[in-house]
C-alpha cells in the first residue's frame, strides 16, 4: 500500500490492488498450506481441506480489513492508519506466538516489526522510483 500510494497517489489504484492482492495472496497461501498438509501424508482429506479453507478465509479477511481506512479517510491518513493497523496485527500475533513457544515476547515482536518496517520502507522507495521512472 505504501509503495502503491507513493507511486500513484490514487485511491482507486490502491483499493484495486488491495483487492487483487487479497485474492491472489490468499489463494496462493491456501494452496501452499494445501500442498504442505498433503505432503505430510498424516492427516485426513477433510483435515487438508479444513486447513486450506481456513487459511484462505483468514488471509482474505485480514487483507480486506486494510480496505476500511481507504474507504473512510483521505488517502494519506488511510495509508498511515493501515500501516499502524498492520504493525498492531504483527505485534499482537508475535506476542501470542512467543508465548506459545515459551520465549521472550519482546524479542519476537521487535524482530517481526523490524522486518515489516524494512518491507514498508523498501516498498515506499520502489513506489517513488516507479513514479519517477514513468514521468
Amino acid at each position: 500500500m505504501v509503495g502503491l500510494n507513493s507511486g500513484t497517489h490514487s485511491k482507486a489504484v490502491v483499493l484495486g490492488r488491495i483487492l487483487s492482492i487479497a485474492i491472489a495472496d490468499s489463494l496462493s497461501n491456501a494452496m501452499g498450506i494445501h500442498l504442505s498438509e498433503e505432503s505430510k501424508n498424516t492427516g485426513s482429506t477433510v483435515h487438508v481441506w479444513e486447513s486450506t479453507i481456513a487459511t484462505f478465509i483468514a488471509k482474505f479477511v485480514i487483507a480486506l480489513s486494510f480496505i476500511v481506512p481507504i474507504l473512510v479517510a483521505p488517502l494519506p491518513i488511510a495509508i498511515l492508519a493501515s500501516v499502524l493497523w498492520g504493525l498492531s496485527l504483527i505485534a499482537v500475533l508475535s506476542f501470542f506466538l512467543a508465548r506459545t513457544q515459551g520465549i521472550a515476547s519482546w524479542t519476537m515482536i521487535a524482530e517481526h516489526l523490524f522486518i515489516v518496517l524494512c518491507v514498508v520502507m523498501l516498498s515506499y522507495y520502489v513506489g517513488n522510483w516507479i513514479e519517477a521512472w514513468k514521468e
